[in-house]
């Protein structure tokens, strides 16, 4: 697997338009070009969501990232990368679809 790495500094949305943000601290010993990695260890949110369902309201509210195991890591947990699997999901655990990773940082190869 390959692809970019994430960090502090990824800019990240729902397919709906709301922003991804990290709620949880990035790990603040691996950095890459000045910014945390973030690995499946940290958690994210969403604000801003628009999404609704016959009109009522159904927001996107977190992501859950299942990151490529036997890969890169920071202190025992897999990064993450703009290709891992990901689902935005609602208040209910609804699945909405992926995220959109609009900028991340430089690529690197997992095998």
């Amino acid at each position: 697997m390959s692809g970019s790495l994430l960090d502090a500094g990824a800019v990240i949305g729902c397919p709906h338009g709301g922003r991804v943000t990290a709620a949880t601290t990035q790990s603040g010993g691996v950095r890459a070009q000045g910014a945390a990695v973030a690995t499946a260890a940290h958690t994210y949110v969403v604000t801003g969501c628009p999404h609704t369902v016959d009109r009522v309201p159904s927001p996107c509210v977190a992501v859950r990232w299942t990151a490529h195991a036997g890969g890169v890591t920071v202190d025992g947990v897999p990064v993450l990368l703009d290709t891992s699997a990901a689902q935005c999901l609602t208040a209910a655990f609804v699945p909405k679809g992926p995220p959109v990773v609009q900028a991340a940082q430089r690529k690197v190869t997992v095998r």
